[in-house]
């Protein structure tokens, strides 16, 4: 990403950050038939680009890559996510569209895009990204394989990458002090409740009269989450995939902030309206934890909400945040806000303001958000 400052030191002007894949043109493919299934990982690539596929082929695989394969065994993922939102149900044979990418998920796997394409490569996640797993959590069971039958290209035989389709393309280039009010959910970790407490959010805000949009940048193709803010009242929703990445572990800096400030520019202008964003995993995380720190987003933040498991993890992270971030959320939320006994806990240690995600108080909520 490059941004120029104007006259003013409060505006700013983002350029569009140039993405090249690998292009060259095959003389000769294998047809892909229909009955295939299209993930969410390739949410943003039109089914008419998906023509053919080639085998034995030298090409080094690069995230967003377009692999067709079957399903060779079924491990941990038994279902795929589409580009609807819908589960499919998969069985040995199923044939689908995949997409490389890397995982960090301490609940699942870490995953890599492998240096050379294998004939067997993992599922590492039910919205079809693959890779080579490199480590997975001892509570789950081991990845679903799948057969690589070859790339997949165009019709002119080139190859096809996730990274070719942008559906976020800005109106505005231009950042100005006077935008919608960013609301900021991060955690501990994934699953800590985050995606709950962010619509929770949309929910008070849409109730209050505000029109809010809502946003998740950075962790794993997964549809699930904005879909729950959109149910939630977030009249507008998107998150990384719709820039064409499967995921955003392990990109650059400048693709991170790529992602943030091409949403934000996007969904946010508005000064009236509200901007709820979640961040993936938990803070210490590499990407999380490169955005916390930048000005891009630290400048953006309204409100923050610290999200935890339970109450030691809160207490720990609420030192982590003030210790390496020099940030105090307005709220703290998550899987521990469900329980009395740990509200009780976390209440002897913080005097910030603890909200249910599930059991939603509209009186509490709005006076910490607005």
């Amino acid at each position: 990403m490059i941004y120029q400052t104007k006259s003013k030191p409060t505006v700013k002007q983002f350029g569009v950050i140039q993405v090249k894949t690998s292009d060259c043109v095959i003389s000769k493919g294998k047809r892909i038939k229909g009955g295939y299934l299209l993930p969410s990982a390739a949410f943003t690539v039109p089914k008419k680009r998906i023509q053919s596929y080639v085998s034995n082929l030298d090409k080094k695989p690069e995230v967003g890559d377009l692999v067709y394969g079957s399903v060779e065994y079924l491990g941990q993922h038994t279902s795929l996510e589409n580009r609807q939102g819908r589960i499919h149900t998969i069985y040995d044979g199923s044939k689908a569209v995949f997409v490389l990418g890397n995982r960090y998920a301490p609940d699942y796997y870490e995953g890599f895009v492998p240096n050379k394409l294998p004939e067997t490569i993992d599922l590492l996640a039910r919205s079809g990204v693959i890779g080579s797993a490199k480590y997975k959590n001892a509570k789950i069971k081991d990845p679903t394989k799948i057969k690589v039958l070859g790339y997949v290209c165009d019709k002119d035989g080139r190859f096809v990458n996730t990274r070719q389709f942008n559906q976020i393309i800005p109106k505005k280039t231009v950042k100005t002090d006077k935008r919608a009010k960013m609301i900021l959910v991060v955690g501990t970790c994934m699953n800590s409740g985050k995606s709950y407490a962010a619509a929770a959010c949309c929910w008070i805000l849409n109730n209050l009269g505000y029109k809010v949009r809502g946003a998740k940048i950075t962790g794993t193709a997964s549809l699930k989450d904005i879909l729950l803010l959109e149910d939630n009242g977030a009249s507008a929703i998107a998150d990384f995939t719709y820039l064409g990445y499967p995921s955003t572990y392990m990109l650059k800096e400048t693709e991170l902030l790529h992602i943030f400030n091409s949403l934000d520019l996007k969904f946010a202008n508005h000064p009236g309206n509200y901007w709820v964003v979640e961040i993936a995993d938990g803070i210490i995380q590499r990407e999380t934890s490169l955005l916390l720190k930048h000005e891009d987003i630290r400048s953006r933040i309204h409100k923050l909400i610290f999200c935890a498991q339970d109450t030691f993890g809160a207490i720990g992270g609420l030192k982590i945040l003030r210790d390496e971030f020099a940030l105090t959320p307005d709220a703290i939320s998550g899987v521990c806000s469900s329980s009395p006994l740990g509200i009780r806990e976390l209440q002897e240690y913080t005097d910030l303001p603890i909200f249910n995600s599930v059991e939603r108080n509209l009186k509490q909520l709005s006076t910490i958000l607005v």
